[in-house]
């Protein structure tokens, strides 16, 4: 079964690279032949439709999760930036490059010398990573099994590290993937989450560093022109909690119970609060020995309030411990084959 199930999710994969080479590629066209405005996006929004329904290709969490968040979200905000004038897209971009960059969070690679100012300030990425993700997962997966014993701090810490470490792993991966094959560099990822000394700083620049980058100049900087700061960050967190709840809407096939929305709302609320604090109350910030251990636990407390319940209720931890386990049982069965093959060499020498 869970042979099956692989060569179904691979061949729907083939069947969405192809179809996204042929829908991009019409994109970058369009994009050439019509100038920033209606007609643009008029032409554009087919493209985007698809998008919307490419995570319904896929059986399971992990391809519909990762085709909701890189071609539901960043790519269709990407073509609407494009459908504007602006954004990281460009009809001028070679075609594999346009491609990727609108189906992938890369981008071309910089120059030597500003790359090494990136470097420098991110952490390591690549097989190093994959190595350490790969070895913590299996045990995190292994501990969902005695969920039921644990107290809820214990779960907290679980669903966290679950998380950080998914994101982590994939994104190194198809970092891996590209870095040399394509010519591409990945955008940026996560800075260190675990040292924000404020919301605003984990949000703006910790955190998922791709969904910020592209909600900036989508939503924020156009709300913020017409209605002001604090209207344009309470947009953007209401825009980042709707397309968390559509991708787990994807992943879990369960309507959104609203939960995750109002989380983010929280965040912009208590976000935008600091924005008014720094600007009329400069005199006075906590430590920060005091400003990161308090920021860090607002974000898990609220996280296990709003945030996970959503998770839980619509049983993600049980859909990725049965995929986990057939996984599992798919490299046994594969490990007993070759095992067999080799046996069998080995008596006809």
């Amino acid at each position: 079964m869970a042979t099956a199930l692989m060569d179904g999710e691979l061949g729907a994969l083939v069947k969405v690279t192809a179809a996204m080479w042929a829908a991009m590629s019409y994109a970058r066209l369009a994009a050439s032949l019509l100038r920033p405005g209606a007609p643009r996006l008029a032409a554009l929004l087919p493209v985007v439709a698809l998008l919307c329904a490419v995570p319904f290709a896929f059986s399971t969490t992990t391809f519909r999760g990762t085709s909701g968040f890189f071609l539901t979200w960043l790519g269709s905000f990407k073509l609407l930036l494009l459908a504007a004038g602006s954004g990281p897209l460009d009809p001028s971009l070679r075609l594999h490059h346009f491609v990727c960059s609108a189906s992938l969070p890369v981008k071309l690679r910089q120059p030597a010398a500003a790359k090494e100012k990136i470097q420098q300030a991110a952490p390591a990425r690549g097989p190093a990573r994959i190595l350490l993700c790969g070895a913590v997962i299996p045990a995190i997966i292994y501990a969902y099994q005695f969920k039921s014993s644990m107290n809820r701090y214990q779960l907290l810490a679980l669903y966290t590290a679950h998380v950080y470490f998914s994101l982590d792993l994939l994104l190194a991966t198809v970092q891996t993937v590209i870095h040399d094959l394509l010519g591409m560099e990945m955008e940026p990822q996560v800075d260190r989450p675990y040292l924000a000394s404020s919301l605003r700083e984990f949000w703006g620049r910790r955190w998922n560093l791709m969904v910020p980058s592209i909600l900036r100049p989508s939503v924020f900087r156009p709300v913020r022109s017409r209605l002001g700061n604090a209207a344009g960050v309470m947009a953007t967190f209401l825009v980042s909690g709707l397309m968390h709840e559509l991708i787990f809407y994807y992943i879990m096939w369960s309507p959104p119970s609203g939960e995750v929305t109002a989380f983010f709302l929280l965040h912009g609320a208590c976000a935008a609060a600091e924005g008014w604090w720094a600007s009329h109350a400069a005199w006075w910030r906590p430590p920060l020995a005091a400003a990161v251990p308090l920021t860090l636990a607002f974000v898990a407390g609220t996280g296990f309030w709003l945030f996970f319940p959503a998770m839980v209720k619509g049983g993600l931890d049980e859909m990725v411990l049965q995929e986990c386990q057939g996984m599992v049982a798919l490299m046994e069965q594969a490990g007993r084959r070759i095992a067999g093959a080799t046996d069998l060499v080995s008596s006809t020498m």
